[in-house]
């Protein structure tokens, strides 16, 4: 993905990232999860560059605004990639999924690769099952890499909140997993 952000990155000034570290340390620190993260929701790789990159920009633009103790950097960036992939949808007008397939860094057998196949499309029905919000908190987890204070930024709900949702959308989708199978 091409640089869209052209001048120097200033240090994001904020108490909460270590010293020194810059606006462009913690895109590159986040920038791999975040993609994942709206990739999940739009379920289109070109729409979740342009929406990643309108994400960082935003967070730019906005980097005076951040203040640590409404939580860390990262639910902070997390929760703007989510509004402009929320944007993105609206703008669509459709419903996404999560996107299940993650690519495989180890060569499997044909026997292992079909049973992996027939999981991947066992977990890919079985989401059908839940909700939007339910995949939202499936994908800020799995996919974001957020624990669940993160998660409850995000969201604006509590961390325990936050906790009881999840538990409670992998519990479904585990039902559905073996109704599936």
């Amino acid at each position: 993905m091409s640089e869209s952000v052209v001048e120097p990155l200033q240090p994001l000034i904020t108490e909460e990232l270590p010293v020194g570290e810059s606006f462009e340390v913690l895109y590159r620190r986040t920038f791999p999860r975040v993609y994942g993260y709206v990739a999940s929701l739009l379920r289109d790789r070109a729409a979740a560059e342009d929406v990643t990159a309108q994400a960082f920009e935003r967070a730019y633009r906005k980097r005076r605004s951040f203040r640590s103790t409404r939580g860390s950097s990262e639910a902070w960036i997390f929760g703007i990639a989510r509004n402009a992939a929320l944007d993105e949808l609206r703008r669509r007008k459709r419903r996404a999924g999560l996107q299940t397939d993650l690519e495989d860094v180890s060569s499997p057998t044909p026997a292992e690769y079909a049973e992996l196949s027939l999981q991947r499309e066992t977990v890919r029905a079985a989401l059908t099952a839940l909700d939007g919000r339910e995949r939202e908190i499936v994908a800020l987890k799995f996919a974001g890499g957020l624990g669940n204070a993160e998660i409850g930024k995000v969201l604006r709900i509590s961390e325990s909140n936050a906790g009881t949702r999840l538990h409670r959308a992998l519990e479904k989708l585990r039902k559905a997993c073996d109704d599936n199978a």
